[in-house]
């Protein structure tokens, strides 16, 4: 197994690593993340520049037809920035929707409005009810002539308010939780009865919860098959799984080295408090967490890469268990080291812990993947 990255991926982290640098110092990103939008429309455009929606799309979509380790080089740095900006909604998750069940003229035509940057495209299938059951889906499609008419309701869309195009996961035949029967239909925002509530979550990024009332929808909106698209969503959240791992490796970093640095520099009783011996073993043991969840990032984008769904969907249940525990632990005790000043907006650490916190919370919590884990290593293929 080849863990070195290829010329343009490290081109490609040294060029995100910059811009993040130069134009995403903490003070400038709490402006951004407190103004009314929520994010910078300027930032955006000159990550489209950068090619980096096109890096890990098929060339049939626009893009340059890397994949999950193009994710990881791009999220492990933004995590460091702490970027919102919507890559992960419109890039890895609708991107790869479209990837694995869009037709070609769906590639053609919606692929290359991500690629390029020229659309933002949200996921929309969590429900109020269905916890991180992706089955789990009561909004329905009725067929219509050609078409279908939706209606519904989905819950905590990230990135739905800078978008511009949904990707709704809606039931066409079938019970609420059974596995067959669901389908993914590309919605305009703006098409009659899709109606938003937008809102900032704790962490710095934006949401909405959709509501879907008698919307109007042509049979070009289907992606992939009708009532068969959950295979496809399933290796399309694995995809997301691994790229919010990589996020939270590259906040982990930084977490860990502000803690560090602030230990050097806080004084109590006339010393460093880094001079204390119990404080020196937690912050190894922050380092040792960090490490250990790097290793598991890595190994799910690789798993990502490859054909095997099964280990595909262990490596990314066990990677995610890795980093919401290693998150929850890094966060928290950096927080404790830095004492009740590091739980306020001024500071940059409660930021950092804030994100690696509502990380743990996304695409399934690290008790919900354990679960997953074991199910998957008992032959559970449901579970995938």
């Amino acid at each position: 197994m080849d863990f070195n990255f290829t010329d343009e991926q490290n081109m490609l982290r040294d060029s995100i690593a910059k811009l993040v640098q130069q134009k995403y110092d903490f003070d400038t990103r709490r402006k951004a993340i407190q103004s009314e939008a929520g994010w910078r429309p300027e930032i955006w455009a000159e990550l489209a520049e950068m090619g980096l929606m096109m890096a890990p799309l098929p060339e049939s979509m626009g893009g340059l037809g890397g994949g999950a380790i193009d994710n990881l080089v791009i999220m492990e740095e933004f995590g460091k920035g702490l970027v919102v900006e919507p890559f992960i909604p419109s890039v890895v998750a609708s991107g790869n929707l479209l990837r694995l069940a869009g037709s070609a003229a769906q590639h053609e035509e919606h692929g290359g409005r991500i690629t390029t940057g020229e659309g933002i495209y949200a996921l929309a299938a969590a429900e109020p009810k269905s916890r991180y059951d992706l089955a789990d889906v009561s909004t329905t499609a009725k067929k219509d002539g050609a078409g279908y008419i939706l209606n519904g309701h989905k819950a905590v869309v990230i990135g739905g308010p800078q978008a511009d195009t949904l990707i709704v996961i809606a039931r066409t035949a079938g019970g609420q939780r059974e596995r067959a029967g669901l389908s993914a239909f590309l919605v305009s925002k703006s098409a009659a009865g899709v109606s938003t509530k937008d809102y900032p979550t704790v962490d710095g990024l934006r949401a909405s919860d959709v509501y879907l009332e008698n919307v109007s929808v042509g049979a070009d909106a289907v992606i992939g098959p009708v009532d068969g698209i959950l295979p496809a969503l399933e290796e399309t959240q694995d995809n997301v799984i691994a790229a919010l791992c990589a996020e939270a490796v590259g906040a982990m970093r930084v977490a860990h080295a502000m803690t560090v640095d602030y230990a050097r520099q806080r004084k109590q009783f006339g010393v460093a408090i880094g001079s204390f011996q119990v404080l020196q073993h937690r912050m190894v043991d922050m380092f040792m967490w960090t490490e250990q969840s790097t290793s598991m990032a890595y190994l799910a984008a690789i798993r990502c890469g490859e054909d095997d769904a099964l280990e595909r969907a262990k490596a990314c249940a066990a990677a995610k268990t890795q980093i919401g525990r290693g998150g929850r632990f890094v966060g928290q005790n950096a927080i404790q080291i830095f004492g009740g000043m590091g739980m306020t907006d001024e500071l940059a650490i409660g930021h950092y812990f804030k994100r690696l916190t509502m990380i743990d919370t996304q695409a399934g919590s690290a008790d919900w993947h354990l679960k997953r884990y074991a199910a998957l290593s008992a032959g559970d293929k449901a579970a995938a």
